[in-house]
């Protein structure tokens, strides 16, 4: 094989696990990979070569009933959540060379797996909006998304098959759909955040970036603990397409572009317009957002000032300004969440727009987390599925949406899709 690190997951722990393949060898893959691609995409705070060849080492020395899942996976590890054995910065120069005493639990359950740690990718400041200096991997002049802007890029480069993100508005899908690759942003708190540096912890969600649906399925159980069957061994799910309260706001281009994707799907499975009646959800997402992220930083901002962004010297001022709000919203947000029976009723999952368009240039920010808001802040997951092409060639992604606790019937429905608008994907 030549291109190890673009592989599906699944596949590649088949070949690890039974010693097809080695754990050094997948690692050494994408060590040459990153090395290659890196000055232009400039997804890596660090990368510690040798440290990741010890692990591979350690791995292909255990024997086979001591293999895990995810036995010599690569990972790449979003740089707001803490690594024992590697610097963890949060996007800040606040915290250069931090050196946490312990892993974040997700690192934790990825090590126990067998997945091998390989470096710490760019995120935004604390996981908010001031862009670090990650391109997209399919037009160096755009943006690859924000805030998990080098695990999406290091995927979609294939530079590695997995890394982990988190999103507190639309910081896995929309980098995932910028990037063409697959976002999972399962149901809040299905995966533990003890060890990620809270931004907004009502709404912080950890995700992962994979290149497939199935590799997404083989890694989540791991980070959940809750068992999935496999996303094939499922009827075809019944889909409700929802243009949501914001398709006024979608350029037309896209909007042509997922309603002919819609069509596709309809003439392989059961397809229904679905009214989404959350208008002003995603205005509450960001009054909740802002007012949390403004307390989570309480100590940087009194302490540290100075060293903060203009940008994000902004977004807090805005959330003290918020606070008189922020009840209001959390209970809006609460009674929408109420509804989502009536929602999803008659349907498995909806199919939705994630993002506003391709990619923008890298001068006009990340990207708008508009379309992902609402089901952020209704804890719903959410898989940003590749496949569709904009107007610049750039790649678009679908959302897929389940309600919460649904993350097998999301995956599954994601599958289905992603195998009907990117069928070479999911081969």
């Amino acid at each position: 094989m030549t291109d190890l690190p673009g592989c599906p997951i699944d596949e590649l722990a088949d070949l690890v696990r039974t010693g097809a393949l080695s754990a050094v060898e997948l690692a050494t893959a994408c060590l040459d990979a990153i090395e290659e691609r890196e000055d232009e995409l400039r997804a890596w705070v660090r990368v510690d070569a040798e440290f990741t060849l010890d692990q591979a080492r350690r791995l292909d020395a255990l024997s086979a009933g001591e293999r895990g899942p995810l036995h010599g996976i690569p990972v790449a590890v979003k740089d707001i959540i803490d690594t024992e054995d590697l610097p963890t910065e949060y996007g800040s120069p606040i915290y250069a060379g931090h050196r946490p005493a312990e892993d974040a639990e997700v690192v934790s359950r990825l090590r126990a797996a067998g997945a091998v740690v390989v470096g710490k990718t760019v995120t935004t400041e604390f996981a908010l909006f001031q862009a670090g200096p990650t391109t997209n991997p399919h037009g160096s002049s755009r943006t690859p998304g924000g805030s998990s802007s080098g695990s999406a890029a290091a995927v979609g480069a294939r530079t590695i098959p997995l890394a982990l993100g988190t999103q507190t508005a639309g910081s896995v899908v929309r980098p995932a759909s910028f990037c063409g690759v697959v976002g999972v942003k399962p149901t809040f708190g299905a995966i533990p955040t003890r060890g990620v540096k809270p931004c907004s912890p009502s709404l912080d969600t950890v995700g992962i970036f994979t290149r497939d649906v199935a590799g997404a399925a083989h890694v989540l159980p791991v980070l959940t603990g809750a068992p999935l069957r496999g996303v094939a061994d499922r009827d075809p799910v019944r889909v409700g397409f929802a243009r949501t309260p914001e398709w006024h706001l979608v350029p037309a281009a896209t909007r042509t572009i997922l309603e002919q994707a819609v069509t596709s799907v309809a003439a392989q499975l059961e397809v229904v317009e679905v009214d989404v009646p959350f208008g002003g959800l995603a205005e509450a997402q960001t009054v909740i957002m802002q007012v949390e992220s403004t307390q989570a930083l309480a100590v940087e901002r009194a302490k540290h000032a100075a060293q903060l962004s203009t940008t994000l010297r902004a977004v807090l001022r805005a959330g003290d300004h918020m606070a008189w709000a922020y009840q209001a919203a959390r209970g809006f947000v609460d009674r929408c969440r109420a509804r989502l029976p009536d929602v999803f009723a008659g349907v498995d999952v909806l199919l939705a727009p994630g993002v506003l368009g391709e990619a923008p240039p890298m001068a006009e920010g990340t990207g708008d987390p508009l379309l992902c808001r609402a089901w952020t802040a209704l804890g719903t997951p959410a898989v940003s599925v590749p496949g569709l092409t904009g107007p610049a060639g750039l790649p678009v992604g679908v959302q897929v949406i389940a309600p919460p606790g649904q993350d097998e019937l999301v995956l599954a429905g994601a599958h289905q899709i992603a195998t009907i608008i990117a069928p070479r994907s999911e081969e």
